[in-house]
């Protein structure tokens, strides 16, 4: 063989390779759908257990043709630089309109529909975690508009400012967060929060002084199990957090793996840290609560808190991170709670102020690490201050001023009588566990 056709062999061996790395993944995100089913099917009481199950099924199912259609185009179209208005004459933006050859089957590009792929799941992500927080008393129809504005809006903007190689928070800030700690985490956190405080809490929660009560879910080893999925979920989605080295290079040989923001990087960072951060979570709620719905939380919210550095941290820094995250959840949910708000599964404090940390310390600790891209600023903590603040706000904002346009026209929550009755049967018609539920 001559050595161009040598080449030519080793670049389809290199993007066959990525073709299925990036399919694997994809197919390993679905574990967090299923986790996150489960966990929240858990989590409810038995007369809304297929309520909240279906809840999750059609998130997922709406995200998948809304994230097609407009979603993935909105990526591209933020990710020029531009802040409020996109950018719709990117190259990028135009070569992924629904209509193009790039969306479809093309002998040409093996690789949009695999990239395509990872990022729907990543959207389907963002609806998943707000869905546990809202259970037992949402309307499945406002639940519907809510998770596709988040995850096929809202979540896909942050992606395209501080996401992406040429968004304005990395350009103009140096802003780092390889994990998705804030880009996806805050953002659906306080998304969940804006909700749930139009929302309300959900009958019986609060006593007429403010006093909490507990409304415990039917079954705790599923709520367990469907956790400990979540996190086998996670190792597909941080895994797709990365770029397969022949995706940005000419050959297998030109280039190492890398962030999304070109910088360079290995599985084997990811592996430490994720593993350590995960470890970190669940001995640090176990020193504050033995209870095993948290110190699952924690181990969520443990990776979440290293998730921004995980391509730079030492391992020890992603364990003492977890730890942090395993500690923290639990006070930052209870401060919740004590405000009047019903966060059914801990989700603002797992996702949003777990988000936080994680975005905060690469600030805090990693100050001064050079971006790999001329020009670009290096991290800094005013930077990932930054853009801590604008995930916040563009989660938050959104998810108020939707939910108090539902509320105002009566369609967000079911009725009190309902939630007493259960949804299983108002809304899916048939109850959970038809032997037991029929007896009593």
């Amino acid at each position: 063989m001559s050595p161009e056709e040598v080449l030519a062999v080793v670049n389809a061996a290199a993007n066959v390779s990525m073709e299925a790395y990036y399919w694997w993944c994809t197919a390993i995100m679905v574990c967090i759908h299923a986790g996150f089913m489960m966990y929240e099917m858990g989590v409810s009481r038995a007369k809304n257990v297929l309520a909240s199950g279906v809840k999750n099924i059609l998130a997922f199912a709406f995200m998948i043709p809304t994230f097609f259609l407009f979603g993935w185009w909105l990526y591209w179209a933020y990710g020029t630089g531009n802040i409020f208005i996109p950018d719709a004459s990117a190259e990028f933006a135009q070569y992924y309109v629904p209509w193009s050859d790039g969306m479809g089957p093309n002998l040409q590009d093996g690789a949009s529909g695999v990239f395509w792929a990872a990022f729907t799941l990543f959207a389907a992500t963002t609806a998943s975690i707000v869905s546990g927080s809202v259970i037992e008393r949402i309307r499945m129809s406002s639940w519907i508009i809510l998770a596709t504005l988040v995850g096929s809006v809202v979540w896909i903007i942050g992606a395209g400012w501080g996401w992406s190689g040429g968004g304005w928070l990395v350009t103009q800030w140096g802003y780092h967060d390889v994990g998705a700690a804030g880009v996806v985490h805050m953002i659906s956190g306080f998304f969940a929060l804006g909700i749930l405080i139009n929302l309300g809490p959900r009958v019986g929660r609060f006593n007429a002084d403010g006093s909490a009560n507990e409304l415990r879910g039917h079954n705790a080893p599923l709520t367990i199990a469907g956790l400990m999925i979540i996190i086998i979920g996670f190792f597909g989605f941080l895994g797709g957090c990365l770029i397969y080295p022949a995706a940005m290079a000419g050959t297998a040989a030109d280039a190492g793996w890398l962030t999304i923001y070109g910088s360079p990087a290995t599985l084997s960072s990811f592996a430490f840290n994720t593993l350590m951060s995960f470890g970190g979570g669940i001995i640090g709620a176990y020193f504050i609560t033995k209870d095993p719905f948290w110190m699952m939380s924690g181990a969520l919210g443990g990776i979440f808190c290293a998730a921004s550095g995980l391509d730079l941290w030492y391992p020890g820094t992603a364990f003492a991170l977890g730890f942090l995250g395993g500690v923290v959840i639990p006070y930052s949910h209870k401060l919740i709670t004590s405000w009047g708000i019903d966060d059914a599964v801990g989700a603002v404090s797992v996702h949003g102020t777990c988000g936080i940390i994680g975005v905060m310390a690469v600030g805090i600790l990693l100050g001064g690490y050079p971006a790999p891209m001329e020009g670009v600023p290096p991290i800094t903590f005013t930077g990932q201050l930054v853009g801590a603040i604008s995930m916040l706000l563009l989660g938050f904002i959104p998810g108020y001023v939707v939910s108090w346009i539902l509320k105002k026209c009566g369609i967000l929550r079911v009725s009190d009588a309902l939630q007493n009755f259960g949804l299983d049967e108002a809304e899916i018609d048939t109850p959970s566990y038809p032997e037991f539920q029929r007896s009593q």
